[in-house]
């Protein structure tokens, strides 16, 4: 039985009225509250322009395939972290392009700006960035490079809704952004995800390749870019909408209890690598991470399995992509090419701090980390 469960979904008032209201003109797809998810989504976090799609997924493989308008071609190569969650890599082999891994750093979790230029050749076009688990990139040197090398940046947003780095919100510091609203989410909308761009010629080529590469607005078939079918809908637009006019509320009562959760586990950071919030950031509380650190005795899968026994719903930190999933295993990567990805993905887990967890739940699991710690180590 789960007591501490990693996500949820609570469909309120609002978004029952506007599912009615469509259900009622006989038209689901996308239509009025979608244009509202929209328009409401860019004016809360200041984006020139917003493109709903049906995941979060979508939103990384239409934001990587707008790639081909801008010099890119068949085969060049994306650069992407080693660890992420598998679409951001997915998503550039679903725009017919090459994944090249960089790795992270294990007190982040985010890719290690400083090697990125070792791994720029003349085939790269682009790179995508994850703000794992709320946390931004380092990004003015991610940008620095870009504009060395005259490639574009996507950043991959989405467990980072409503992250700042040096006062700039995630998602418009880069040529595009990429925001999912899956359960686990800040913004949900059951399934559903938004490109968020400021670029002016970015917009209308996302709205294209989101509707099969058709001109922008046109439902004719007359197919101008390479494309796919990833529309949201307006029912899932619907509870979107209730998400993001909602947004500063979720956020504070999980910033709280991630910021609780932080306090409490404090007399831990000897065992583990925890969150950690700089002055110049502002860090999304999207979810928990523990890291095991090199010199403790603790086996992360053992701990992980133990908090799930007890009720805890808990996930890896994804790993190496390259190198400890077999998905990827066609690229002909080797393990201790991305040392620190392994690592985590070998020591690291993670569970929620999402809006509807009590103090109790949050001593609850403070209490079973802890427990285990003291019995283990």
């Amino acid at each position: 039985m789960v007591r501490y469960s990693f996500g949820t979904v609570k469909i309120g008032p609002r978004a029952k009225s506007l599912i009615e209201k469509s259900l009622e003109k006989h038209w689901v797809s996308g239509g009025e509250n979608v244009k509202l998810f929209e328009k409401t989504f860019a004016e809360t976090f200041s984006y020139k322009e917003a493109v709903a799609v049906s995941s979060g997924t979508a939103a990384c493989y239409t934001a990587v395939a707008a790639l081909h308008e801008f010099g890119a071609d068949w085969g060049d190569e994306v650069i992407v972290p080693a660890l992420s969650f598998v679409a951001t890599s997915n998503a550039v082999r679903a725009a017919g392009f090459k994944p090249v891994f960089v790795d992270v750093k294990k007190e982040t979790l985010n890719i290690d700006a400083s090697k990125i230029e070792e791994k720029i050749t003349k085939k790269t076009k682009g790179m995508m960035v994850v703000h794992t688990m709320g946390k931004p990139c380092e990004m003015d040197e991610v940008l620095e490079v870009a504009q060395k090398h005259h490639l574009k940046v996507i950043e991959d947003s989405c467990e980072a809704h409503g992250a700042k780095y040096k006062n700039q919100i995630v998602g418009g510091m880069g040529n595009s952004g990429a925001f999912s609203f899956y359960a686990a989410h800040i913004i949900c909308s059951g399934e559903g995800g938004m490109v968020s761009t400021n670029d002016p010629e970015m917009a209308p080529i996302l709205r294209s390749v989101r509707s099969h590469g058709r001109p922008d607005g046109t439902d004719y078939f007359q197919f101008d870019r390479f494309g796919f079918n990833c529309k949201m809908n307006d029912l899932e637009a619907a509870v979107g909408i209730e998400g993001i006019e909602n947004f500063q509320n979720i956020f504070d009562l999980r910033k709280k209890n991630l910021n609780t959760l932080l306090s409490q586990m404090k007399p831990l950071e000897k065992y583990f690598y925890l969150l950690q919030e700089e002055k110049y950031e502002v860090v999304s509380p999207h979810a928990f991470p523990l890291v095991v650190r090199e010199d403790v005795n603790l086996d992360a899968s053992h701990l992980s399995n133990y908090l799930m026994e007890q009720g805890v719903q808990v996930k890896t930190l994804f790993g190496s992509l390259p190198t400890q999933h077999r998905a990827f295993q066609s690229l002909g990567h080797k393990l201790g090419e991305f040392p620190n990805s392994e690592y985590i993905g070998k020591k690291g887990l993670h569970f929620g701090c999402h809006q509807y967890l009590t103090q109790s739940d949050l001593d609850f699991v403070t209490d079973l980390v802890t427990g285990y710690v003291k019995k283990y180590i």
